[in-house]
């Protein structure tokens, strides 16, 4: 997808031009904006909806990743980024970002049209993990692994494979109960 494309407020067009072109039935709203009504919304298109998010060092995390990678029909209300590697500087939080201290090795990023994210199975495992103490971790989780079924067991053997972790136990029981949900549905 290139990003002319991609419509952000303010960059083109005005927040109001953009308001009436999506009245009209031109564009639609993807993220944080607007992509035209004829174009398919892609994993790249979701990532660079959201490219002024992130700031320099950071890559989008968590939610916001599983929201690109195709979870979910709208992306979580406050977008995660962290740093893209560990040589970046610390983020500043935004008004609308959760920012997360952890830094993903470069091995663990992917670029989608040239946005970093981290990848589909990092952000499984951060989502297993925090899926105990969030609410909104484990909607995130279920919702990318409706996208992507054979994700719950690869994640599922992934954390079962440390040794210790914290949250691995619910981490590990959530994965199950995806895994026999899934399935059930077949």
């Amino acid at each position: 997808m290139h990003p002319i494309l991609i419509y952000s407020p303010g960059d083109r067009l005005s927040l109001a031009e953009l308001g009436a072109a999506r009245l009209d039935g031109h564009v639609v709203e993807i993220g944080d904006a607007y992509l035209p009504a004829d174009t398919v919304e892609t994993p790249e298109a979701r990532a660079l909806s959201l490219g002024a998010v992130i700031p320099p060092g950071g890559a989008l995390c968590g939610p916001t990743a599983a929201w690109v990678h195709g979870a979910g029909d709208q992306p979580p209300a406050r977008h995660h980024v962290c740093r893209a590697d560990a040589a970046a500087a610390r983020l500043r939080p935004g008004a609308r970002t959760v920012t997360h201290e952890a830094a993903l090795e470069p091995d663990q990023v992917i670029r989608l049209a040239g946005i970093p994210v981290a990848s589909i199975e990092v952000v499984a495992t951060t989502l297993a993990f925090a899926s105990h103490r969030d609410a909104e971790s484990a909607h995130w989780l279920r919702a990318l692994v409706e996208v992507f079924p054979a994700l719950a067991a690869l994640t599922r053997d992934t954390i079962r494979a440390r040794s210790r972790a914290p949250g691995k136990r619910a981490a590990v029981e959530l994965l199950e109960r995806l895994i026999d949900q899934e399935v059930v549905t077949r």
